[in-house]
């Protein structure tokens, strides 16, 4: 779907509800291809800084390992650094986003894996055609009325019993953001929502909610996230 967003820049916002339900995809893809090599140079060394993101991702593989490998994709990859740090712990993964230009930048970045232009509310792969799902802090800029789509996708494209990583900001509201990653312009609203809230939709989904991890309770920006499996 989108580049990710990471929990570690938020750029100006503004809490201004109006939304164009039609154009929130494109409005994405613009702002990212907009920031693509700023936000490529901000999340190089990101999870270095972060053990208990780098833990998730460990467990993740190690979960991935457990039902005997495969395809993984990596939904909203951004410049793929998480694609390549799950290749590194040995996982099959590639990667999706809904900006060309991010996927340029992880081509050239990691010219060994594979990068797809893609969208979560339609991805372009087979059902049950892959082992896990990752999506890691890119559902944030998916609006609540997407979200049972998107959720949908991840199921149908997974096979049974395949682990699915969810990461997102946490909070109640949803934010206009109009600029970031080296002072460019963008278009996007970020979503922070409540961890069983999302543990709901995953539910209503088709999901087995396995476990929650809260990063920063006690930051004003932090994050969640959740392991699940898909339902037989």
């Amino acid at each position: 779907m989108t580049a990710t967003a990471t929990p570690l820049e938020d750029g100006n916002t503004s809490s201004s509800p109006d939304r164009n339900a039609d154009g929130w995809l494109a409005d994405t893809r613009t702002s990212y291809d907009t920031v693509a090599d700023s936000y490529a140079d901000f999340v190089r060394d990101a999870l270095a800084k972060e053990p208990y993101l780098c833990a998730a991702l460990a467990l993740f593989a190690d979960q991935v390992h457990a039902v005997g490998g495969g395809p993984v994709a990596d939904v909203g990859c951004g410049p793929g650094h998480v694609t390549a740090h799950l290749q590194k712990l040995g996982v099959d993964a590639f990667g999706i986003d809904l900006s060309p230009a991010m996927i340029d930048l992880a081509r050239r970045d990691h010219p060994n894996l594979r990068f797809e232009v893609g969208s979560m509310t339609d991805l372009p792969l087979a059902d049950a055609s892959i082992t896990a799902l990752l999506a890691f802090w890119s559902l944030i800029h998916i609006p609540d009325d997407a979200i049972p789509t998107v959720l949908g996708q991840f199921r149908r494209v997974l096979r049974s019993g395949g682990p699915l990583l969810l990461g997102f900001h946490v909070g109640d509201e949803s934010r206009l953001k109009t600029k970031g990653y080296g002072g460019h312009p963008m278009k996007v609203y970020v979503h922070r929502r409540r961890p069983d809230r999302v543990a709901a939709w995953l539910r209503d989904a088709g999901f087995i909610v396995k476990a929650e991890l809260l990063i920063d309770p006690d930051s004003n920006a932090p994050g969640a996230i959740l392991f699940a499996t898909r339902q037989p």
